[in-house]
Protein backbone atom coordinates (compact mmCIF):
# COMPACT_ATOMS: atom_id res chain seq x y z
CA UNK A 1 0.00 0.00 0.00
CA UNK A 2 2.91 2.56 1.10
CA UNK A 3 4.50 1.74 -2.44
CA UNK A 4 1.45 2.44 -4.21
CA UNK A 5 1.15 5.83 -2.38
CA UNK A 6 4.59 6.98 -3.22
CA UNK A 7 4.14 5.80 -6.24
CA UNK A 8 1.24 8.05 -7.00
CA UNK A 9 2.94 11.01 -5.10
CA UNK A 10 5.74 11.14 -7.89
CA UNK A 11 5.81 12.82 -10.72
CA UNK A 12 5.88 9.71 -12.95
CA UNK A 13 2.68 8.87 -11.76
CA UNK A 14 0.75 11.76 -13.74
CA UNK A 15 3.47 11.89 -16.30
CA UNK A 16 2.92 7.81 -17.56
CA UNK A 17 -0.74 8.54 -17.41
CA UNK A 18 -1.05 11.58 -19.67
CA UNK A 19 1.46 9.90 -22.04
CA UNK A 20 -0.89 6.69 -22.51
CA UNK A 21 -3.98 9.40 -22.91
CA UNK A 22 -1.97 11.04 -25.51
CA UNK A 23 -0.44 8.08 -27.45
CA UNK A 24 -3.91 6.34 -27.60
CA UNK A 25 -5.75 9.46 -28.84
CA UNK A 26 -3.23 10.08 -31.39
CA UNK A 27 -3.52 6.46 -33.08
CA UNK A 28 -6.12 7.57 -35.53
CA UNK A 29 -5.37 5.12 -38.36
CA UNK A 30 -8.40 6.01 -40.78
CA UNK A 31 -7.42 9.64 -40.71
CA UNK A 32 -4.81 9.71 -43.78
CA UNK A 33 -7.63 8.01 -45.60
CA UNK A 34 -10.73 10.34 -44.76
CA UNK A 35 -10.87 11.89 -48.67
CA UNK A 36 -11.64 8.49 -50.16
CA UNK A 37 -13.31 6.97 -46.76
CA UNK A 38 -15.71 10.41 -47.50
CA UNK A 39 -16.04 9.98 -51.01
CA UNK A 40 -16.29 6.59 -51.94
CA UNK A 41 -19.18 4.00 -51.38
CA UNK A 42 -19.22 4.07 -47.94
CA UNK A 43 -20.40 8.01 -47.60
CA UNK A 44 -20.92 8.94 -51.63
CA UNK A 45 -20.40 12.40 -50.88
CA UNK A 46 -18.93 14.17 -53.31
CA UNK A 47 -15.30 16.01 -53.57
CA UNK A 48 -16.69 19.35 -53.78
CA UNK A 49 -19.06 19.01 -50.82
CA UNK A 50 -16.28 17.90 -48.52
CA UNK A 51 -14.32 20.89 -49.68
CA UNK A 52 -16.28 23.49 -49.87
CA UNK A 53 -19.26 22.92 -47.35
CA UNK A 54 -17.48 20.13 -44.72
CA UNK A 55 -13.62 21.19 -44.17
CA UNK A 56 -14.53 24.85 -43.73
CA UNK A 57 -16.41 23.84 -40.35
CA UNK A 58 -13.77 23.18 -38.39
CA UNK A 59 -11.95 25.93 -38.57
CA UNK A 60 -14.42 27.98 -37.61
CA UNK A 61 -15.34 25.33 -34.80
CA UNK A 62 -11.82 25.75 -33.69
CA UNK A 63 -11.86 29.75 -33.65
CA UNK A 64 -14.90 30.33 -32.09
CA UNK A 65 -14.31 27.63 -29.13
CA UNK A 66 -10.36 28.41 -28.79
CA UNK A 67 -10.41 31.66 -26.54
CA UNK A 68 -13.42 30.00 -24.01
CA UNK A 69 -11.79 26.34 -23.63
CA UNK A 70 -8.32 28.00 -22.40
CA UNK A 71 -9.75 29.74 -19.96
CA UNK A 72 -12.23 27.36 -19.08
CA UNK A 73 -9.37 24.88 -19.25
CA UNK A 74 -7.20 27.36 -16.21
CA UNK A 75 -10.59 27.62 -14.59
CA UNK A 76 -11.23 23.99 -14.03
CA UNK A 77 -7.76 23.08 -13.41
CA UNK A 78 -6.96 21.14 -16.30
CA UNK A 79 -8.08 17.29 -15.87
CA UNK A 80 -11.89 17.69 -16.48
CA UNK A 81 -11.08 19.71 -19.76
CA UNK A 82 -8.76 16.49 -20.31
CA UNK A 83 -11.67 13.79 -19.86
CA UNK A 84 -14.57 16.31 -21.28
CA UNK A 85 -11.78 16.50 -24.65
CA UNK A 86 -11.49 12.31 -24.57
CA UNK A 87 -15.48 12.17 -24.88
CA UNK A 88 -15.71 14.95 -27.66
CA UNK A 89 -13.10 12.56 -28.87
CA UNK A 90 -15.34 9.54 -28.73
CA UNK A 91 -18.43 11.29 -30.38
CA UNK A 92 -16.56 12.88 -33.16
CA UNK A 93 -15.13 8.86 -34.04
CA UNK A 94 -19.23 7.69 -33.99
CA UNK A 95 -20.16 10.38 -35.84
CA UNK A 96 -18.39 9.74 -38.30
CA UNK A 97 -18.77 6.11 -38.02
CA UNK A 98 -22.34 6.23 -38.02
CA UNK A 99 -23.92 9.18 -39.75
CA UNK A 100 -23.36 10.22 -43.45
CA UNK A 101 -25.51 13.16 -44.58
CA UNK A 102 -23.73 16.13 -45.35
CA UNK A 103 -25.24 18.04 -42.03
CA UNK A 104 -24.01 15.19 -39.64
CA UNK A 105 -20.44 15.47 -41.43
CA UNK A 106 -21.18 19.16 -40.67
CA UNK A 107 -21.28 18.26 -36.85
CA UNK A 108 -18.69 16.32 -36.81
CA UNK A 109 -16.36 18.64 -38.12
CA UNK A 110 -17.68 20.81 -35.32
CA UNK A 111 -17.02 18.27 -32.66
CA UNK A 112 -13.39 18.10 -33.90
CA UNK A 113 -12.96 21.72 -33.59
CA UNK A 114 -13.66 21.19 -29.72
CA UNK A 115 -11.28 18.42 -29.44
CA UNK A 116 -8.35 20.20 -30.95
CA UNK A 117 -9.03 23.66 -29.27
CA UNK A 118 -8.77 21.04 -25.81
CA UNK A 119 -5.42 20.19 -26.85
CA UNK A 120 -4.17 23.55 -24.51
CA UNK A 121 -5.10 21.41 -21.15
CA UNK A 122 -3.07 18.24 -22.25
CA UNK A 123 -0.08 20.15 -22.98
CA UNK A 124 -0.52 22.58 -19.61
CA UNK A 125 -1.71 19.80 -17.52
CA UNK A 126 1.77 18.24 -16.87
CA UNK A 127 3.11 21.82 -15.61
CA UNK A 128 0.73 22.32 -12.88
CA UNK A 129 1.26 18.36 -11.41
CA UNK A 130 5.19 18.27 -11.60
CA UNK A 131 7.78 20.27 -10.11
CA UNK A 132 9.61 22.81 -12.12
CA UNK A 133 13.01 20.56 -12.94
CA UNK A 134 11.30 17.92 -14.26
CA UNK A 135 9.48 20.19 -17.09
CA UNK A 136 11.55 19.35 -19.68
CA UNK A 137 11.44 15.55 -19.10
CA UNK A 138 7.86 15.70 -18.99
CA UNK A 139 6.97 17.94 -21.79
CA UNK A 140 9.59 15.42 -23.81
CA UNK A 141 7.59 12.68 -22.59
CA UNK A 142 4.12 13.98 -23.62
CA UNK A 143 4.92 15.76 -27.09
CA UNK A 144 7.28 12.80 -28.54
CA UNK A 145 4.50 10.39 -27.59
CA UNK A 146 2.24 12.01 -29.24
CA UNK A 147 4.14 12.56 -32.25
CA UNK A 148 4.17 8.69 -31.87
CA UNK A 149 0.68 7.70 -31.79
CA UNK A 150 0.27 10.18 -34.66
CA UNK A 151 3.07 8.15 -36.85
CA UNK A 152 1.85 4.79 -36.00
CA UNK A 153 -1.67 5.45 -36.52
CA UNK A 154 -0.64 6.46 -40.22
CA UNK A 155 1.47 3.52 -40.53
CA UNK A 156 -0.85 0.86 -39.12
CA UNK A 157 -3.57 2.54 -41.45
CA UNK A 158 -1.19 2.12 -44.41
CA UNK A 159 -0.84 -1.85 -43.47
CA UNK A 160 -4.83 -2.09 -42.72
CA UNK A 161 -5.60 -0.22 -46.52
CA UNK A 162 -2.27 -2.02 -48.41
CA UNK A 163 -3.30 -5.72 -47.54
CA UNK A 164 -7.31 -5.30 -47.43
CA UNK A 165 -6.84 -6.45 -43.45
CA UNK A 166 -10.07 -3.78 -42.43
CA UNK A 167 -12.47 -2.27 -44.12
CA UNK A 168 -12.77 1.72 -43.80
CA UNK A 169 -15.61 1.13 -41.33
CA UNK A 170 -14.00 -1.36 -39.14
CA UNK A 171 -10.85 0.59 -39.00
CA UNK A 172 -13.19 2.91 -37.46
CA UNK A 173 -14.39 0.71 -34.94
CA UNK A 174 -11.46 0.10 -34.00
CA UNK A 175 -9.92 3.53 -33.52
CA UNK A 176 -13.57 3.52 -31.04
CA UNK A 177 -11.97 1.09 -29.22
CA UNK A 178 -8.62 3.24 -28.82
CA UNK A 179 -10.45 6.29 -28.14
CA UNK A 180 -12.19 5.14 -25.05
CA UNK A 181 -9.15 3.33 -23.56
CA UNK A 182 -7.68 6.75 -23.34
CA UNK A 183 -11.16 8.46 -22.37
CA UNK A 184 -10.49 5.66 -19.36
CA UNK A 185 -7.31 6.37 -18.46
CA UNK A 186 -8.07 10.40 -18.38
CA UNK A 187 -10.07 9.44 -15.87
CA UNK A 188 -7.15 8.73 -13.51
CA UNK A 189 -5.36 11.69 -13.91
CA UNK A 190 -4.68 13.50 -10.42
CA UNK A 191 -6.41 16.38 -9.72
CA UNK A 192 -3.99 19.42 -9.66
CA UNK A 193 -4.39 21.98 -7.09
CA UNK A 194 -3.35 25.12 -8.88
CA UNK A 195 -2.93 26.35 -12.41
CA UNK A 196 -1.43 28.81 -13.90
CA UNK A 197 -3.72 32.18 -13.81
CA UNK A 198 -6.82 31.51 -12.00
CA UNK A 199 -5.67 29.13 -8.95
CA UNK A 200 -2.23 30.80 -8.84
CA UNK A 201 -0.55 30.23 -4.91
CA UNK A 202 2.35 32.39 -3.81
CA UNK A 203 4.94 29.49 -4.12
CA UNK A 204 3.49 29.04 -7.89
CA UNK A 205 5.78 32.54 -8.29
CA UNK A 206 8.93 31.36 -7.63
CA UNK A 207 8.65 28.76 -10.41
CA UNK A 208 7.77 30.75 -12.56
CA UNK A 209 10.81 33.02 -12.23
CA UNK A 210 13.13 30.35 -12.22
CA UNK A 211 11.61 28.97 -15.99
CA UNK A 212 12.36 32.79 -16.92
CA UNK A 213 16.04 31.95 -15.71
CA UNK A 214 15.99 28.97 -17.62
CA UNK A 215 14.65 29.98 -21.02
CA UNK A 216 16.96 32.80 -20.65
CA UNK A 217 19.77 30.31 -21.00
CA UNK A 218 19.89 30.90 -24.61
CA UNK A 219 19.89 34.55 -25.07
CA UNK A 220 22.48 36.44 -25.55
CA UNK A 221 24.69 38.59 -22.49
CA UNK A 222 23.45 41.84 -23.96
CA UNK A 223 19.71 40.28 -24.06
CA UNK A 224 20.30 39.33 -20.32
CA UNK A 225 22.30 42.63 -18.92
CA UNK A 226 19.71 44.78 -20.69
CA UNK A 227 16.98 42.84 -18.55
CA UNK A 228 18.97 42.94 -15.86
CA UNK A 229 18.87 47.21 -16.16
CA UNK A 230 15.72 47.70 -16.55
CA UNK A 231 14.82 45.80 -13.91
CA UNK A 232 16.84 47.88 -11.52
CA UNK A 233 14.91 51.07 -13.23
CA UNK A 234 12.02 50.09 -12.35
CA UNK A 235 12.85 48.77 -8.59
CA UNK A 236 14.45 52.41 -8.23
CA UNK A 237 11.03 53.66 -9.64
CA UNK A 238 9.08 52.44 -6.88
CA UNK A 239 7.12 53.93 -3.87
CA UNK A 240 7.77 53.07 -0.54
CA UNK A 241 4.60 53.10 1.19
CA UNK A 242 3.94 51.41 4.62
CA UNK A 243 7.38 49.33 4.28
CA UNK A 244 5.88 48.13 1.11
CA UNK A 245 6.14 49.18 -2.26
CA UNK A 246 3.44 50.39 -4.35
CA UNK A 247 4.25 47.13 -6.14
CA UNK A 248 3.90 45.00 -4.05
CA UNK A 249 0.46 46.47 -2.99
CA UNK A 250 -0.53 45.61 -6.25
CA UNK A 251 0.21 41.78 -6.43
CA UNK A 252 -1.09 40.82 -3.35
CA UNK A 253 -4.76 41.46 -3.91
CA UNK A 254 -4.18 39.35 -7.16
CA UNK A 255 -3.02 36.62 -5.84
CA UNK A 256 -5.55 36.29 -3.03
CA UNK A 257 -7.73 36.65 -5.58
CA UNK A 258 -6.71 34.16 -8.00
CA UNK A 259 -6.70 31.64 -5.25
CA UNK A 260 -11.06 32.62 -5.05
CA UNK A 261 -12.24 29.39 -7.23
CA UNK A 262 -14.18 30.96 -10.26
CA UNK A 263 -15.10 34.61 -7.97
CA UNK A 264 -15.99 37.83 -10.51
CA UNK A 265 -13.39 39.85 -9.61
CA UNK A 266 -10.58 37.16 -9.64
CA UNK A 267 -11.71 36.53 -12.90
CA UNK A 268 -11.51 40.40 -14.13
CA UNK A 269 -8.18 40.22 -12.18
CA UNK A 270 -6.68 37.04 -14.52
CA UNK A 271 -8.35 38.81 -17.60
CA UNK A 272 -6.50 42.21 -16.72
CA UNK A 273 -3.42 41.20 -16.34
CA UNK A 274 -3.50 38.70 -19.47
CA UNK A 275 -3.78 41.58 -21.10
CA UNK A 276 -0.67 43.51 -19.48
CA UNK A 277 1.12 40.42 -19.88
CA UNK A 278 0.16 41.01 -23.55
CA UNK A 279 1.25 43.98 -24.29
CA UNK A 280 4.46 43.59 -22.05
CA UNK A 281 5.40 41.12 -24.22
CA UNK A 282 4.51 42.08 -27.83
CA UNK A 283 6.60 44.92 -27.23
CA UNK A 284 9.62 43.64 -28.05
CA UNK A 285 9.85 43.93 -31.60
CA UNK A 286 11.79 40.78 -32.42
CA UNK A 287 9.84 38.86 -30.71
CA UNK A 288 6.72 40.45 -32.74
CA UNK A 289 8.56 39.31 -36.10
CA UNK A 290 9.30 36.15 -34.65
CA UNK A 291 5.27 35.59 -33.80
CA UNK A 292 4.32 37.85 -37.40
CA UNK A 293 5.65 34.73 -38.84
CA UNK A 294 4.53 31.92 -36.53
CA UNK A 295 0.95 33.06 -37.05
CA UNK A 296 1.19 33.31 -40.92
CA UNK A 297 3.06 30.01 -41.72
CA UNK A 298 0.77 28.19 -39.29
CA UNK A 299 -2.13 29.30 -40.87
CA UNK A 300 -0.82 28.49 -44.57
CA UNK A 301 0.52 24.95 -43.03
CA UNK A 302 -3.16 24.17 -41.57
CA UNK A 303 -4.48 25.31 -44.71
CA UNK A 304 -2.14 22.77 -46.67
CA UNK A 305 -2.31 19.95 -44.37
CA UNK A 306 -6.07 19.54 -44.00
CA UNK A 307 -6.76 20.04 -47.89
CA UNK A 308 -3.57 17.87 -49.31
CA UNK A 309 -5.52 14.87 -49.50
CA UNK A 310 -8.05 16.65 -51.96
CA UNK A 311 -5.10 17.16 -54.13
CA UNK A 312 -3.86 13.57 -53.88
CA UNK A 313 -7.33 12.41 -54.78
CA UNK A 314 -7.38 14.85 -57.51
CA UNK A 315 -3.89 13.85 -58.56
CA UNK A 316 -4.47 10.62 -58.64
CA UNK A 317 -8.34 9.27 -57.96
CA UNK A 318 -7.54 6.59 -55.43
CA UNK A 319 -10.24 4.08 -57.07
CA UNK A 320 -6.90 3.70 -59.73
CA UNK A 321 -5.08 3.86 -57.75
CA UNK A 322 -2.99 2.13 -54.56
CA UNK A 323 -2.98 4.75 -52.33
CA UNK A 324 -0.24 5.25 -49.93
CA UNK A 325 -1.46 8.32 -48.06
CA UNK A 326 -0.35 6.45 -44.51
CA UNK A 327 2.98 5.65 -45.54
CA UNK A 328 3.38 9.50 -46.83
CA UNK A 329 2.50 10.61 -43.24
CA UNK A 330 4.08 8.34 -41.11
CA UNK A 331 7.50 9.56 -43.02
CA UNK A 332 6.72 13.07 -43.04
CA UNK A 333 6.19 12.70 -38.53
CA UNK A 334 9.25 11.20 -38.26
CA UNK A 335 11.76 13.22 -40.69
CA UNK A 336 9.73 16.45 -39.39
CA UNK A 337 10.55 15.17 -36.07
CA UNK A 338 14.26 13.98 -37.11
CA UNK A 339 14.94 17.71 -38.24
CA UNK A 340 13.36 19.56 -35.13
CA UNK A 341 15.61 17.56 -33.16
CA UNK A 342 18.95 18.49 -35.05
CA UNK A 343 17.95 21.75 -35.09
CA UNK A 344 18.68 21.47 -30.93
CA UNK A 345 22.32 20.53 -32.08
CA UNK A 346 23.16 23.72 -34.39
CA UNK A 347 25.69 26.37 -33.06
CA UNK A 348 23.54 29.14 -34.84
CA UNK A 349 23.03 32.69 -33.74
CA UNK A 350 18.95 33.01 -34.68
CA UNK A 351 18.53 35.99 -33.13
CA UNK A 352 20.84 37.60 -35.91
CA UNK A 353 19.96 34.98 -39.08
CA UNK A 354 16.69 33.26 -38.34
CA UNK A 355 14.88 35.63 -40.02
CA UNK A 356 16.42 35.60 -43.34
CA UNK A 357 16.47 31.74 -42.54
CA UNK A 358 12.42 32.46 -42.38
CA UNK A 359 12.35 33.95 -45.43
CA UNK A 360 14.70 31.41 -47.10
CA UNK A 361 12.92 28.07 -45.62
CA UNK A 362 9.67 29.76 -46.23
CA UNK A 363 10.66 30.44 -50.20
CA UNK A 364 11.51 26.77 -50.36
CA UNK A 365 8.04 25.21 -48.76
CA UNK A 366 6.49 27.85 -51.79
CA UNK A 367 8.42 26.27 -54.36
CA UNK A 368 7.13 22.90 -52.89
CA UNK A 369 3.94 23.87 -53.05
CA UNK A 370 4.19 25.06 -56.40
CA UNK A 371 5.49 21.67 -57.48
CA UNK A 372 3.15 20.01 -56.25
CA UNK A 373 0.24 21.99 -57.90
CA UNK A 374 1.57 21.81 -61.25
CA UNK A 375 2.88 17.82 -61.05
CA UNK A 376 0.70 15.40 -62.45
CA UNK A 377 2.60 12.73 -60.57
CA UNK A 378 1.22 11.16 -57.46
CA UNK A 379 4.92 10.32 -55.65
CA UNK A 380 6.33 14.12 -57.25
CA UNK A 381 3.11 15.23 -54.90
CA UNK A 382 3.94 13.16 -51.96
CA UNK A 383 7.39 13.95 -52.24
CA UNK A 384 6.67 17.94 -52.39
CA UNK A 385 4.35 17.25 -49.25
CA UNK A 386 6.78 15.68 -47.11
CA UNK A 387 9.77 18.18 -48.03
CA UNK A 388 6.88 21.06 -47.48
CA UNK A 389 6.14 19.46 -44.01
CA UNK A 390 10.03 19.14 -42.62
CA UNK A 391 10.86 23.13 -43.64
CA UNK A 392 8.16 24.00 -41.68
CA UNK A 393 8.59 21.78 -38.62
CA UNK A 394 12.53 22.92 -38.59
CA UNK A 395 11.13 27.19 -38.95
CA UNK A 396 8.72 26.63 -36.27
CA UNK A 397 11.02 24.94 -33.69
CA UNK A 398 13.37 27.33 -33.79
CA UNK A 399 10.53 30.26 -33.72
CA UNK A 400 9.41 28.31 -30.37
CA UNK A 401 12.86 28.62 -28.90
CA UNK A 402 13.44 32.47 -30.11
CA UNK A 403 10.12 33.37 -28.62
CA UNK A 404 10.33 31.23 -25.72
CA UNK A 405 13.74 32.58 -24.31
CA UNK A 406 13.10 34.69 -21.36
CA UNK A 407 9.59 34.28 -20.49
CA UNK A 408 8.60 32.90 -17.55
CA UNK A 409 5.69 30.11 -17.96
CA UNK A 410 2.59 31.87 -17.80
CA UNK A 411 3.82 34.11 -20.48
CA UNK A 412 4.91 31.03 -22.53
CA UNK A 413 1.38 29.70 -22.61
CA UNK A 414 0.05 33.34 -23.14
CA UNK A 415 2.27 34.25 -26.36
CA UNK A 416 1.83 30.45 -27.57
CA UNK A 417 -1.59 30.80 -27.17
CA UNK A 418 -2.10 34.53 -28.80
CA UNK A 419 -0.03 33.42 -32.25
CA UNK A 420 -1.90 30.07 -32.30
CA UNK A 421 -5.58 32.06 -32.29
CA UNK A 422 -4.00 35.17 -34.44
CA UNK A 423 -3.00 32.12 -37.19
CA UNK A 424 -6.75 30.69 -36.79
CA UNK A 425 -8.06 34.14 -37.41
CA UNK A 426 -6.20 34.11 -40.77
CA UNK A 427 -6.68 30.66 -41.79
CA UNK A 428 -10.84 31.36 -40.70
CA UNK A 429 -10.22 35.03 -43.29
CA UNK A 430 -8.67 32.33 -46.29
CA UNK A 431 -11.36 29.82 -45.79
CA UNK A 432 -14.48 31.71 -45.59
CA UNK A 433 -12.89 33.77 -48.60
CA UNK A 434 -11.31 30.80 -50.83
CA UNK A 435 -12.63 27.56 -49.55
CA UNK A 436 -16.51 27.89 -48.32
CA UNK A 437 -18.58 27.51 -50.91
CA UNK A 438 -20.53 30.52 -49.81
CA UNK A 439 -17.73 32.37 -50.83
CA UNK A 440 -15.10 32.19 -54.11
CA UNK A 441 -15.16 28.24 -53.61
CA UNK A 442 -12.34 27.65 -55.71
CA UNK A 443 -11.30 24.53 -56.88
CA UNK A 444 -8.40 22.26 -54.77
CA UNK A 445 -5.81 23.71 -58.00
CA UNK A 446 -6.64 27.34 -57.12
CA UNK A 447 -6.47 26.75 -53.93
CA UNK A 448 -3.02 25.65 -54.14
CA UNK A 449 -1.81 28.17 -56.18
CA UNK A 450 -2.84 30.58 -53.86
CA UNK A 451 -1.80 28.93 -50.63
CA UNK A 452 2.29 28.54 -52.52
CA UNK A 453 1.29 32.29 -53.09
CA UNK A 454 0.89 32.79 -49.63
CA UNK A 455 4.06 31.12 -48.71
CA UNK A 456 6.28 33.12 -51.55
CA UNK A 457 4.88 35.91 -49.94
CA UNK A 458 5.89 35.48 -46.75
CA UNK A 459 9.27 34.30 -48.21
CA UNK A 460 9.96 37.90 -49.76
CA UNK A 461 8.82 40.30 -46.50
CA UNK A 462 11.18 37.97 -44.17
CA UNK A 463 13.90 37.69 -46.41
CA UNK A 464 14.26 41.78 -46.93
CA UNK A 465 13.39 41.97 -43.21
CA UNK A 466 16.80 39.41 -42.17
CA UNK A 467 18.76 41.24 -45.11
CA UNK A 468 18.07 44.85 -43.31
CA UNK A 469 18.88 42.82 -40.12
CA UNK A 470 22.31 41.75 -41.07
CA UNK A 471 23.05 45.20 -42.79
CA UNK A 472 21.88 47.17 -39.66
CA UNK A 473 23.80 44.69 -37.41
CA UNK A 474 27.31 45.38 -39.71
CA UNK A 475 26.66 49.24 -39.61
CA UNK A 476 26.25 49.22 -36.00
CA UNK A 477 29.31 47.23 -35.11
CA UNK A 478 31.43 49.71 -37.89
CA UNK A 479 29.82 52.73 -35.85
CA UNK A 480 30.67 51.37 -32.36
CA UNK A 481 34.68 50.56 -33.95
CA UNK A 482 34.84 53.87 -35.34
CA UNK A 483 33.49 55.20 -32.24
CA UNK A 484 35.89 53.54 -29.92
CA UNK A 485 39.24 54.36 -32.65
CA UNK A 486 38.14 57.93 -32.37
CA UNK A 487 38.18 57.59 -28.69
CA UNK A 488 41.44 55.83 -28.47
CA UNK A 489 42.61 58.80 -30.63
CA UNK A 490 41.17 61.22 -28.44
CA UNK A 491 42.52 59.70 -25.31
CA UNK A 492 46.29 59.49 -26.76
CA UNK A 493 46.19 63.30 -27.39
CA UNK A 494 45.53 64.56 -23.75
CA UNK A 495 48.24 62.26 -22.97
CA UNK A 496 50.28 63.98 -24.87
Amino acid sequence: MEAVKRWRSDWRYPTTLLCIYGFFSSVKPLEPFLIPYLTGPDKNLTTEQVNSQIFPVWTYSYLSVLVPVFLLTDWLRYKPVVVFQGVILFITTALLRWTGSVSAMQAMQFSYGVVTASDVAYFSYIYSVVDLKRYRRATSYTRSVQLLGYTIGSVLGQLLVSFNLMSYNNILDFTLVLTAIALFTSCFLPMPQQSMFFHRQHSAQKPAMAETREHGDGATDAEGSSRSSTSLEEMKEEKVVGGKTEDDKEKEPRAENANEPGGRQSCSQVILQLWRDFRQCYSSRQLLYWSLWWAMATCGYNQTANYVQVLWEHVQPSQNFSIYNGGVEAASNLLSAATAYGIGFTEVRWEQWGELALGGFSGLGGAALFLMTFTGNIWVCYGGYILFKCLYMLLITIAMYQIATGLSMERYALIFGANSFGALVLQTVITSVVVDSRGLGLAIIPQFIIYASYFSTISVVFSLRGLFSIWRTHRDKKEEIAASKTEIGVCEEHRF
